[in-house]
């Protein structure tokens, strides 16, 4: 086997790139549907002719490479299913639209932005899962914005953000745990040590929401009271309908997987839907079904298919119309598409060669720490994995950073100030695909709006260029 180049290692993911910009500029939103797998599966292509013709790197290496990378991938698509599932029974049930109902009412428009950051970001510190929150809390709030009038990429940067705070920042996060354990520091050494970047991103990102609250203009008090009133007529609203989510909330607070809250939660909403809402039942059972055989039929229905209710208010039956795990089929698809080119680019070779070069700049602490985060995006936007994009420069640069005397919690802060938080913004990540599929609004829609995400990387920088509590042994 051969190495390659630099420059050959870099081809397949300009032509990646350069295929994706044009699908953008020819599909737009809809590249997802079917242009963006494609191309990553050219890519892939391309990859392994390269790999078997000019590096002579067995078929069987690249491969197994794929196969790795799919391995890994079981959990997040069974996620992505019960999102979909739970997104079904919590919306028929009238949990999202109670949420929606009781939020309009209590928060007031012009912190609407603000307070869905500071919720997200407390519901994600207590599950440490950004998917999770997202999937749950993030949808009531996103349509619940829609409503009011703001602009649906505001409030998924707001949503995102605050998931991904608090899935960074949360030991019960994957991801944290991940880097800690990479480098070598204990988990709440690294979260305190964390805080000296995240903190200022936070507040930041939370001034900027509010102060731009206060100067959107928002939806009249009599629209918004005329969809109370289509709420409130379509479902029979009930505070007995926040028990599902208090359910889902000590499920998390005890620690149980995300599968199995999930899961749990998008039953207990479809059992909701059939003692709450049984007209709506009915009218999505359809052939005249009654009885045990209505709800049943009406309940797989909303977990599994698309389902939607005809009212008099549009925007109700735009916002009552779901897709169920079914919905979920075409990101599990981007997604298996992705980590097989990531797979293959890792296994060729090419990936370490490109990371290599950028250990080599290294000659400052700015320099280390501005590889790293370079070396991350750049395993971000190749291997389309936030798990990759945190093992592998782990890797990489723990030798460097102990022979310049740098204690490790550097390193293990680094990598998750650009791994985990800049994943969501990578329209081909596995964490851009699932965020942009359960909202329903494209990565690089909503990605100029999700301000924790942008100016964590640039407090890390920012952060290593001053000095500031940064400790060399030598």
């Amino acid at each position: 086997m051969k190495k390659p180049s630099l420059v050959l290692s870099l081809l397949p993911i300009i032509i990646l790139v350069a295929m994706i910009s044009l699908g953008v500029r020819i599909f737009g939103e809809e590249i997802s549907a079917g242009t963006s797998q494609i191309s990553l599966l050219l890519a892939t292509v391309i990859t392994a002719i390269i790999s078997i013709v000019v590096l002579k790197v067995p078929w069987s290496r690249i491969e197994k490479g794929m196969m790795n990378h799919l391995s890994k991938t079981g959990s997040a698509i069974f996620i992505l299913l019960m999102i979909g599932a739970l997104t079904g029974s919590w919306m028929i049930s009238g949990i999202v639209p109670a949420m929606i109902f009781y939020g309009l009412k209590l928060i007031h428009p012009s912190v609407f932005l603000a307070v869905t950051f500071i919720l997200t970001s407390i519901v994600s510190l207590m599950a440490g899962s950004s998917w999770t929150t997202v999937g749950t809390i993030g949808v009531a709030m996103l349509s619940a914005g829609q409503i009011l009038g703001i602009p649906s990429p505001w409030l998924a940067g707001a949503i995102i953000s605050g998931a991904y705070f608090g899935d960074k920042l949360s030991p019960l996060s994957d991801t944290t745990n991940l880097a800690s354990a990479v480098a070598g520091v204990d988990l709440y050494t690294h979260i305190r040590y964390m805080l000296i970047t995240v903190t200022p991103a936070f507040l930041l990102s939370l001034v900027i929401y509010t102060v731009a609250g206060f100067l959107m203009p928002v939806s009249s008090s009599l629209s918004v009271q005329a969809n109370l009133t289509s709420i409130s007529t379509t479902f029979n609203i009930s505070p007995l309908l926040l028990l599902v989510p208090v359910f889902t909330i000590i499920l998390i607070v005890r620690k149980v997987s995300p599968f199995i809250t999930l899961f749990l939660s998008a039953i207990a909403g479809a059992v909701v839907a059939c003692l709450l809402q049984p007209d709506l039942c009915r009218q999505i059972a359809g052939n005249g079904l009654e009885g045990g055989v209505m709800y049943l039929v009406a309940s797989l229905k909303m977990l599994y298919g698309s389902v939607s209710i005809e009212t008099s208010d549009a925007m109700l039956n735009s916002l009552a119309a779901t897709k169920g795990m079914a919905g979920m089929l075409n990101t599990v698809w981007l997604i298996l598409c992705v980590v097989t080119f990531g797979g293959a680019m890792e296994a060729s070779g090419m990936i370490q060669v490109i990371t290599e070069r950028m250990v080599r700049m290294v000659k400052s602490t700015f320099s280390l720490v501005g590889s790293t985060v370079a070396t991350t995006l750049f395993c971000n936007i190749t291997l389309s994995d936030q798990y990759m994009a945190i093992l592998l420069p782990g890797k990489m640069f723990s030798e460097t950073y102990k022979k310049m005397g740098y204690e490790p919690r550097l390193l293990s802060r680094t990598l998750e100030d650009a791994g985990t938080v800049t994943s969501v913004l990578v329209p081909w990540n596995t964490c851009g695909v699932a965020q942009s599929g359960v909202l329903g609004i494209a990565t690089l829609v909503y990605l100029p709006y999700c301000f924790f995400n942008l100016l964590t990387p640039l407090m890390t920088l920012l952060v290593a260029a001053i000095g500031y509590k940064i400790i060399r042994k030598f």
